[in-house]
């Protein structure tokens, strides 16, 4: 199987659940007879196919290739693989109807373009770890801000009193929050983990390459610190922890995704 055909089916199977998700949502009789784990099978097909992709475009003689459209890609199925996990036991549909499609478009993206960045053979142990911890917490708290742009739709409708369609059919406000910050302190792990190993693997952190990444990095790390603190002892909830959360993801994303985009799409082609 090629990676030009794998990418055709996972696409296919990524809108496919997104659209039986949707038709379940809203009771369409055309799906009565599935229920969600079925429906679900269809995106963790997709998400075989995906990762089939990936090893493809990732994996050489040369090294492993983290460019940004891979990379993008890579988080984008990570994101989808804890998306359809926690979908299995939450009521979270929606948040599956969001994220599938993204993925399906970090894939295209990725199967279009050459992004190349390579991560050597022989890399050491720790950096890789480093390397993969810092993807598993930049999925998890993109997750985490999926779901606080969820709730604040939802959230915005329930305040003007106009909870119909879709909105009336999503779990109630604090499910949604509880759920969102789960993933925050799942997230806010792996970020310091991947901080910290970071510190332990890397030469020099502060390097001039590095040192966006490093305090954008470290920005985020603080942001989400007051966010679950806040949470703690003050009970922060509502727009305040949505504000907060998508503020410290977009520190996040513009300590990685922004530098590399920097680094590997303008600076090269200047």
């Amino acid at each position: 199987m090629t990676d030009l055909i794998a990418a055709f089916i996972a696409i296919s199977f990524y809108l496919a659940c997104t659209i039986l998700l949707l038709m379940k949502l809203k009771r369409s009789p055309i799906v009565a007879g599935l229920n969600k784990p079925m429906i679900l099978v269809l995106g963790f097909l997709g998400l075989g196919a995906h990762v089939y992709t990936l090893s493809v475009s990732m994996i050489s003689p040369a090294g492993i290739n983290l460019g940004f459209f891979t990379a993008l890609s890579l988080v984008g199925a990570f994101i989808t693989l804890f998306t359809l996990v926690s979908a299995l036991r939450h009521p979270i549909e929606v948040v599956g109807i969001v994220v599938l499609p993204i993925a399906a478009v970090t894939l295209a993206a990725d199967h279009a373009t050459t992004t190349i960045h390579l991560l050597p053979p022989g890399s050491p142990p720790g950096l890789i770890f480093h390397v993969v911890t810092s993807i598993v917490a930049y999925s998890i708290l993109g997750l985490a801000a999926i779901q606080a742009v969820v709730l604040s739709i939802q959230n915005s409708f329930l305040h003007k009193h106009q909870p119909g369609g879709l909105i009336r059919m999503m779990p109630p406000l604090r499910t949604m929050e509880a759920l969102l910050f789960d993933a925050i302190i799942i997230g806010f792990i792996c970020l310091s983990v991947s901080l910290i190993t970071g510190i332990i693997f890397l030469e020099n952190m502060f390097a001039q390459h590095l040192a966006h990444k490093t305090v954008l990095s470290i920005i985020a790390w603080l942001v989400f610190a007051i966010l679950l603190t806040g949470r703690w002892l003050v009970g922060w909830r509502g727009r305040t922890a949505i504000r907060w959360t998508l503020g410290g993801f977009i520190s996040l994303m513009l300590a990685y995704f922004g530098s590399k985009f920097v680094l590997e799409l303008i600076l090269t082609t200047a």
